[in-house]
């Protein structure tokens, strides 16, 4: 149930994203979602990939400090209250939303959310009994 998301540090400079998409390519690695949030110096990049252990080995080889995050992936329907409804349960058992971050599957009707939460046991057993669906790390590795 859960996702194993890598985060990438980088200098904010022109260039260095491409160094990281470039080294993925090269280990045909396909990236499935992605966020980047950045400061004046540094960014951090959070990315969803076919193979995150070849891809934190290769990114590592090539100098990028690499991280690994365990994250939990949501579909939501895609209709006003969607986004609501999940947050509100998770609030409502006191579960916070460290980070989140959306893209849509190929070929979905629905929204995939990508959550971090403080507690991910506790959130997944909300999502769970709330019949709130919960996307296998399996299912977003596919290319």
């Amino acid at each position: 149930m859960k996702v194993e998301q890598i985060s990438v540090f980088l200098e904010n400079k022109a260039g260095r994203l491409a160094e990281v998409t470039r080294t993925l390519t090269d280990a045909n690695i396909n990236i499935r979602a992605l966020s980047l949030a950045d400061t004046s110096d540094f960014g951090i990049l959070r990315l969803i990939v076919s193979d995150h252990e070849r891809a934190k080995a290769v990114l590592k080889e090539n100098g990028f400090t690499v991280g690994r995050t365990t994250v939990v992936a949501v579909e939501v329907d895609d209709k006003p209250g969607g986004l609501n409804h999940i947050l509100s349960t998770l609030s409502a058992n006191g579960v916070n939303v460290e980070y989140m971050y959306a893209f849509v599957q190929q070929g979905g009707q629905n929204a995939t959310l990508i959550f971090r939460f403080d507690r991910t046991d506790q959130a997944l057993e909300i999502l769970q009994k709330h019949n709130i669906p919960i996307v296998p790390g399996e299912k977003l590795y596919e290319n």
